[in-house]
């Protein structure tokens, strides 16, 4: 019996240009996947929301991780077995391995203060100014701020104060990470062990014969590549590789954000 595929992709600056966030130079692969009914999942540092505009747009109606692993959305049916969830909310069942934001938040201020560091969170920023700084337009960027699992934070003043800020936060027992625009402050939680926890449910539903495929651009994609079988990384918006990920099989994509996941998905299927 044939392996069957999964891929696992992150959206911004990997399956989505960076500056545009459009897909539209992935959509060979893309309706090449959908042609072989190849699972899509989604697995970013995005809210549910905006998660659910690009599932819109890609017509995609598959389980998908939000927040860097926060919480793990399956859409209500779509597994035939039985098993553990959190709670059930707007046509799904949600595995929670995320801290609730408010508690993030005030963990996050505490350490600035104690650190006399300026920081600013997204929930000190007013809709429009996250639009500015994201680029999004207000409408996205609502659903931007409106977080469950994590908090996007900016750091003011020099390297010594991000290098700070990280130290403190891990003291703390929480997780920091970075992606292309702000900081995150998050819970014990991260990319890999909401793909381990996803997978072990697929392979309950479809038996053992899974391969998991998963693109990414930059280090909070690490643990996501790290437990997948096939790990792809992408090209950032400058044409370089994020030298900060370094795996023995991992397969660096020819090519920038979504020019490289549709070069990299075409070649994978055209083995498979």
């Amino acid at each position: 019996m044939p392996n069957k595929l999964v891929i696992i992709s992150d959206l911004d600056g990997t399956l989505l240009d960076h500056q545009t966030y459009s897909f539209s130079a992935a959509l060979p692969a893309l309706e090449l996947i959908k042609s072989k009914g190849v699972p899509l999942i989604i697995c970013t540092s995005k809210t549910r929301g905006e998660i659910e505009t690009y599932r819109k747009l890609l017509d995609n109606n598959f389980p998908f991780i939000s927040e860097n692993g926060g919480g793990i959305f399956i859409p209500n049916g779509f597994l035939k077995h039985e098993f553990k969830y959190d709670k059930s909310t707007n046509g799904y069942r949600v595995i929670e391995l995320g801290t609730r934001r408010e508690l993030l938040i005030e963990v996050l201020k505490c350490t600035a203060k104690d650190a006399e560091i300026q920081i600013k969170g997204f929930s000190d920023m007013k809709i429009s100014e996250i639009a500015e700084l994201t680029g999004l337009d207000e409408k996205d960027a609502k659903l931007a701020s409106e977080r469950d699992y994590s908090e996007p934070f900016l750091i003011y003043g020099n390297g010594d104060n991000a290098n700070s800020i990280k130290h403190n936060i891990h003291l703390k027992a929480y997780r920091h990470t970075q992606g292309g625009r702000f900081h995150h402050i998050l819970g014990n939680n991260d990319k890999g062990k909401a793909v381990k926890t996803l997978c072990k449910l697929f392979v309950n539903e479809y038996g053992e014969h899974i391969k998991t495929i998963g693109l990414g651009d930059s280090l909070n994609d690490l643990s996501m590549l790290e437990v997948v079988d096939v790990p792809i990384l992408v090209q950032k918006p400058n044409g370089e590789y994020d030298d900060r990920i370094k795996l023995k099989n991992l397969i660096p994509a020819d090519g920038k954000g979504p020019q490289g996941w549709n070069s990299a998905i075409l070649k994978l299927l055209a083995k498979h």
